[in-house]
């Protein structure tokens, strides 16, 4: 089976970190074990990094520093080619531009994209 690229929302990552057991864990797990390839361009990266660097996170640094060493050296970086239509969130065109450009799966706890690809997997 052909490794599947993906595109996390920061929320993916933060709740695989916060909640061991969850569905993003299941994701993030499968990042480490190289079933899944993350997509990412800098700015989504500047994001994970500031995001999981919060104190009230109480994100151990470690982990943080895990999360970001996988993406930096495993993880394909993307130049995303923008979109014209009209997003829910604006927030979240970064993502979606970029798991577009990328023709990966987009990642995010704002839908039920987890469950779906989690039954393709």
């Amino acid at each position: 089976m052909s490794v599947r690229l993906v595109v996390l929302d920061t929320n993916i990552l933060v709740s695989a970190l916060l909640s061991p057991n969850g569905n993003p864990a299941k994701i993030y797990k499968m990042l480490l074990t190289g079933v899944l390839s993350l997509a990412y361009n800098a700015d989504i990266y500047e994001e994970y990094h500031d995001v999981l660097s919060r104190t009230r996170l109480r994100i151990p640094t470690d982990d943080m520093e895990t999360v970001l060493a996988v993406i930096r050296q495993r993880g394909k970086r993307v130049d995303p080619i923008p979109s014209t239509n009209a997003m829910p969130d604006e927030d979240d065109r970064i993502f979606y531009d970029t798991a577009k450009t990328a023709h990966g799966y987009l990642f995010s706890e704002s839908c039920d994209f987890i469950k779906v690809v989690l039954s393709l997997l």
